[in-house]
């Protein structure tokens, strides 16, 4: 139940092993290289005072050394969304977790052109102090067994908050999420109950850790699991990862299905042979994309389910449990109901309503007592999705309760218009349905494409399958919709250019 704890014996017991193969830097190290240089870091951390330490570091060796080095300490990781707005998120993360230190990097913050922010640590300036003498010391302290050096480290307990995470904040202000050793540790045992997995595999790591699907299950699954960890740094370089995946030969890869899709476009028949695990999580999966990769790889997709308040995996479909379209059955440890969103009533099985979830992966609350207040009830954390759970256990997902509007007096769901939309629009072409104010006739429907089409047949082939109320009434192109760090697409930045550019019309 304590995560470094599981880590440092972890080290030990695969010492000569590789632990980490960064990709993009070409840095390779073995298990029992990560255990001396995580203590050194730890080392070079221990002058700051904050109990936080703020981390902004893409995906790799520096970045999950950063995270063992912190926790080491007995200090609290705030991860650091560096994709939406750099400085601004270090401020506000600053100042919600009460802290100045944060480790980040040159290299960063001289490509997304991010000034220096009071309070930061470039980790090559933290390397280039390291002696001769503090590799010593750190390898002779790796030397002794996993419990004396357990023992040399601040004492440490499964309910002390092991990260601070913020929520995407693609539909409102980000929230800040505490999670402890024993969330993230029960969500990493009922994970590899339900799946496939071992010391043997090898991941593919791409996800940003500063989201939770990529902290719990690109970080800590290896490093307590003793896989192999390959970390890429930028998951938008579509041809560089599969030819990566092609050359390096991962077995377990986990991603968005946005990220997914452009490794479908970018890769050749055989590149993916490797792969036998490819779960994709923090969004929907089309079914065009699930067909790609049964077509082009013989890789069934394994869809999952999570919320950065549940650390995150609610839900996942595995090889021998797999039902296409569902978000998969919950995890051992996870107890999930439906109920009806007006009254909070627990609802029978085949009923849509809104997905509670309860366990001990879920987070003790946010930081914020007021949002507590509002999701979390008996232990019970609101999702705010809609969903609907079958006869055999399968969860559904039906789209965010939020993104449901009332069109002439009807509840229409925005996601449900999406699904159908996906599914007649040519392959590859994405898509988001937003709400578009009417000063005459209310809210209706407008939806942003990511290419030009014919909307005169796009809205017969929507009419064969949706009310009218549903389909959209305005058709708005933007080639590059706007995404979260986590390859998420930003519906309320959608939502803004949309209406700016209707306005516009």
């Amino acid at each position: 139940m304590i995560l470094h704890h599981d880590f440092i014996a972890i080290a030990k017991k695969f010492a000569k092993k590789t632990g980490i193969d960064d990709r993009m830097t070409g840095m390779t190290m073995t298990y029992e290289r990560v255990l001396i240089a995580a203590l050194i870091l730890a080392k070079k951390l221990s002058s700051y005072e904050d109990r936080h330490i703020g981390i902004m570091v893409p995906t790799s060796l520096g970045a999950i050394l950063s995270i063992l080095a912190t926790v080491f300490l007995k200090k609290i990781p705030v991860m650091i969304n560096y994709s939406t707005g750099a400085e601004a998120n270090c401020r506000l993360a600053q100042k919600t977790c009460a802290f100045t230190t944060i480790v980040t990097s040159r290299a960063l913050l001289d490509k997304i052109k991010c000034p220096l922010v009071p309070g930061m640590v470039c980790i090559e300036d933290l390397l280039k102090t390291v002696t001769t003498l503090d590799k010593l010391k750190a390898a002779l302290k790796a030397k002794r067994s996993a419990a004396a050096i357990i023992a040399s480290l601040p004492p440490a307990d499964p309910e002390d908050t092991v990260v601070v995470l913020f929520t995407s904040g693609s539909e409102k202000e980000p929230k800040a999420v505490p999670l402890t050793h024993r969330n993230i540790s029960t969500n990493l045992d009922d994970a590899t109950k339900a799946l496939p997995i071992s010391h043997a595999d090898t991941i593919f790591s791409i996800l940003p850790l500063f989201h939770v699907f990529g902290y719990t299950v690109n970080c800590w699954l290896p490093m307590t699991l003793g896989m192999t960890t390959l970390t890429y740094a930028n998951p938008l370089e579509y041809r560089k990862v599969a030819q990566a995946i092609k050359s390096a030969k991962p077995t377990v890869m986990a991603g968005t299905p946005s990220f997914f899709a452009g490794y479908l476009r970018e890769s050749e028949a055989g590149d993916f042979a490797s792969l036998r695990l490819v779960i994709p999580g923090a969004d929907k999966t089309p079914e065009w994309l699930r067909e790609g990769y049964r077509q082009k790889h013989s890789i069934e997709l394994l869809e999952g389910y999570g919320c950065t308040e549940t650390s995150p995996i609610i839900s996942v479909n595995t090889p021998t449990c797999n039902r296409p379209g569902s978000i998969g059955k919950p995890l051992g440890s996870v107890q999930a109901k439906i109920v009806a969103p007006e009254t909070g009533a627990e609802l029978p099985r085949g009923s849509e309503g809104k997905l509670l979830v309860k366990g001990d992966s879920v987070m003790k609350g946010y930081l914020n007592p007021e949002d507590t207040a509002k999701s979390l009830v008996d232990g019970w954390y609101d999702t705010g999705d809609m969903a609907v759970i079958d006869a055999d256990g399968y969860i559904w997902h039906k789209g965010r309760y939020k993104r449901f509007i009332k069109v002439g007096g009807e509840m229409v769901s925005l996601v449900k218009t999406e699904s159908v939309l996906e599914e007649v629009l040519p392959s590859g072409v994405e898509c988001c349905v937003v709400e578009s104010a009417d000063e005459f006739k209310g809210s209706r429907l407008a939806a942003a494409i990511s290419q030009s089409v014919d909307e005169d047949e796009l809205v017969r082939k929507l009419s064969a399958k949706l009310p009218a109320i549903a389909i959209p009434k305005k058709f708005i192109v933007i080639p590059e919709l706007p995404k979260m760090g986590s390859g998420k697409i930003d519906f309320r930045t959608t939502a803004k250019m949309v209406g700016e550019l209707l306005s516009k019309k």
